[in-house]
């Protein structure tokens, strides 16, 4: 059945250009669009082709990263209530799904209005590195904004039900008419269709195009992190460590987060917010891929009351997150230590990651738009996603190289962090209880029950237990991020949503998120449902 997007997504290149009025471009036929038609207009087209506005917010507040401080703390809205719900969202917010839906679907019509300019000004027997290098910027931002709506808007893709679980709309034309149609196609479509487009730009991705920024574009490297990502998601071992490789070269070390020079910058709150702009900084090795927002996420993910109610606290720092994962390496501190926030209605312990920055439309009148930037790519992940690779072949030397490296980065080193050991992490994991197994269902702890839908060794297995480490590092890695989500959807893991008591513990269950439960899939946005397109399932 034919369904239509939302958005028109070629009003993309009509605001890049900035050439007619709102009330004048809606009057327009889509045709009579801005002629790109030199090398300069295709490198200027191919800057539009990434979203401001991101899934990170939505992501995080849905995965077990957060706990509901209870109905007396009143900061909140329904936005964020139905967010933490799990309920399908029907309030707007700067970090709905709406706008990343939009945001993303006019990156892609960038992207493939660019690819199109490409075609034509070479049809003419005109060439060159910018030609080509943009071509694959353009293929790998295609490539990118599909896999992150998939990823979100989708099951998780599998071997078993993704020929037939609906994907999103995968778009590869400019948009020619006022109202297109589409179909959301399969999961596997959808991967599918994003190999291809990778495959294709991965020989020809460069840096010389990019000459201002280029950590808000798709660099080599950044390429290459994403390749890494996108084949271990896709269930393919080898070439996500083949990716890796080629990200993280033959001196991993050199290109992870400096930890420890974070730990020299001025600390306490006077120092958090250099330390959040460093963290997102364009000229750390680390950050591969960044990405603008227009976000509250640097109000929620740090000591502001606003969006306080369902918060990362201090019981999930101590028995799940950063601080119960010390126990891996003997106890040693982080360089950058977790921060703890508890007052009344306040209870969080957080990394310092996300600025909150703010672009004011009117100084005198204080007001304007606020935005963050999102650490899409960053060198460290793809680390753990090697090891993760590595683990899944058996390959468990190499995983633990992967995973000490990591650890030896974010520990001090006068802590002499304990290097892990395969035998060190499988009787380590064994002595585990897993999380929620006392009778209420709601007491944490790091471990919890793995249900992939691809096969891996069975509960107290060397292979269960490297995954069971791995995986709480990149927890760690990623908090605050909203990558947690996508690992809670690979591995089918299951949780409650609990609220905490007066002394920051948990007392009741109200909810709990199953293997199954189609609420995995978040739900297509409203607008883009009542256009049309197909609705995710509930029960």
């Amino acid at each position: 059945m034919n369904r239509k997007i939302y958005h028109i997504a070629f009003t993309a290149v009509a605001s890049l250009f900035m050439l007619t009025s709102c009330n004048d471009f809606l009057d327009t036929q889509p045709d009579n669009r801005p002629s790109v038609d030199s090398e300069s207009k295709v490198a200027a087209l191919v800057t539009s082709a990434y979203p401001s506005n991101s899934y990170a917010f939505v992501t995080e507040v849905s995965s077990d990263n957060v706990d509901d401080y209870g109905a007396n703390n009143p900061y909140t809205d329904r936005f964020f209530d139905q967010l933490y719900a799990w309920t399908d969202l029907t309030e707007s917010n700067n970090d709905d799904t709406e706008r990343f839906w939009n945001q993303s679907y006019m990156a892609i019509a960038s992207a493939n209005e660019a690819l199109k300019a490409i075609d034509a000004i070479e049809a003419k027997g005109e060439s060159s590195t910018v030609l080509t290098e943009c071509r694959a910027e353009a293929l790998l931002a295609r490539a990118y904004n599909h896999f992150m709506l998939v990823n979100v808007f989708s099951k998780h893709y599998n071997q078993k039900t993704s020929t037939t679980d609906p994907g999103i709309p995968y778009t590869t034309e400019p948009e020619t008419t006022l109202q297109p149609s589409y179909t959301r196609g399969t999961v596997a479509g959808v991967y599918e269709k994003i190999a291809e487009d990778l495959e294709a730009a991965l020989p020809f991705v460069g840096d010389s195009h990019l000459t201002k920024a280029a950590r808000y574009h798709f660099n080599r490297q950044a390429a290459y992190a994403f390749a890494c990502r996108f084949y271990l998601y896709y269930e393919k071992w080898d070439k996500a460590i083949e990716y890796a490789n080629k990200c993280l070269g033959t001196a991993p070390a050199s290109m992870l987060r400096d930890w420890s020079y974070m730990a020299t910058m001025p600390q306490g709150d006077a120092g958090r917010q250099a330390i959040e702009e460093h963290y997102v900084s364009a000229n750390v090795n680390c950050n591969l891929l960044l990405l603008t927002a227009y976000s509250s996420m640097g109000l929620a993910f740090n000591p502001y009351y606003l969006y306080s109610r369902y918060s990362h606290g201090r019981y999930l720092a101590n028995l799940e997150t950063g601080e119960a994962v010390k126990v891996l390496w003997g106890g040693g501190e982080y360089y950058e230590r977790m921060a703890v926030y508890e007052a009344t209605n306040m209870d969080m312990t957080i990394f310092w990651k996300l600025p909150l920055l703010f672009e004011y439309t009117d100084p005198v009148a204080g007001t304007g738009f606020r935005h963050t930037v999102i650490t899409a790519l960053t060198a460290d992940e793809c680390l753990l996603n090697r090891a993760e690779a590595y683990i899944l072949k058996g390959e468990y030397d190499k995983a633990l190289a992967d995973m000490n490296l990591w650890i030896s980065n974010i520990v001090r080193a006068d802590a002499n962090p304990q290097p892990l050991t395969l035998s060190g992490v499988v009787d380590m994991m064994n002595a585990l209880p897993y999380a929620y197994s006392d009778v209420d269902g709601i007491a944490s702890k790091p471990k919890k029950h793995l249900n992939p839908d691809f096969t891996i060794g069975a509960e107290g297995s060397e292979q269960e237990c490297m995954l069971q480490c791995l995986l709480m590092l990149r927890r760690v890695e990623t908090l605050q991020t909203g990558l947690r989500w996508f690992d809670i959807k690979r591995y089918g893991i299951e949780y409650p949503r609990r609220t905490m008591n007066a002394s920051g513990l948990p007392f009741k269950k109200t909810d709990f998120l199953s293997k199954d439960d189609p609420r995995r899939a978040i739900q297509i946005p409203l607008k883009v449902r009542q256009a049309g397109l197909e609705a995710n399932p509930r029960n």
